[in-house]
């Protein structure tokens, strides 16, 4: 298991290859549809809010309200990151984003971002969702609440040791295309 501390160096993701198992700790940005749609069409980050080395979360977390007025999150299950290939190699350069977070794996466009500027994906396990909600130690903030909503909002949160596979490196390694390859060749023996 691979310690991981937000925020990331381009060395730490370049040390990485496919399969590694990791634990993150510190602060990661959940980010789905919307916020990607909106940063890729020009849209600005909002203040206080720096993705540069840091892991943008595809999830859209089930939070409480306290009677405080702060966010306790119960529920921090990854969403499908393919949605958000259309956007997502142009936000890794950008922003200088070192890691994204989901299910399911992306595409060639996202995989060529990650070698271009040095980034992992990262793949959490799905169903798991109130399991990784304990690896929520605090919400930060949240932004573009009224915006966008709960679920496609920023929340800003601190994890610590959360869990999660490298399945796409920083060196063209794709643990989804490999997959994909081997399940279509054995599909194709058996025609």
């Amino acid at each position: 298991m691979i310690s991981l501390t937000t925020p990331l160096t381009e060395a730490a993701v370049r040390s990485l290859k496919m399969g590694d198992e990791v634990q993150i700790s510190g602060v990661i940005y959940t980010g789905r549809d919307a916020v990607h749609k909106y940063l890729h069409e020009g849209g600005e980050l909002p203040p206080g809010v720096d993705l540069k080395g840091g892991i943008i979360y595809h999830c859209g977390p089930v939070m409480m309200k306290q009677a405080d007025g702060s966010y306790q999150c119960t529920a921090a299950g990854p969403t499908t990151s393919i949605r958000e290939e259309p956007y997502q190699a142009e936000i890794i350069g950008h922003f200088g984003v070192r890691g994204v977070i989901g299910k399911g794996g992306m595409g060639e466009r996202t995989l060529a971002g990650c070698e271009k500027h040095g980034c992992v994906y990262l793949h959490a396990i799905g169903g798991a969702a109130q399991v990784l909600a304990e690896c929520v130690t605090k919400v930060r903030a949240v932004h573009f609440l009224e915006k966008f909503g709960s679920p496609e909002a920023i929340w800003e949160l601190e994890v610590s040791n959360f869990p999660a596979v490298v399945t796409m490196d920083s060196h063209g390694g794709s643990l989804h295309r490999d997959v994909f390859a081997a399940s279509e060749a054995a599909l194709g023996a058996r025609l």
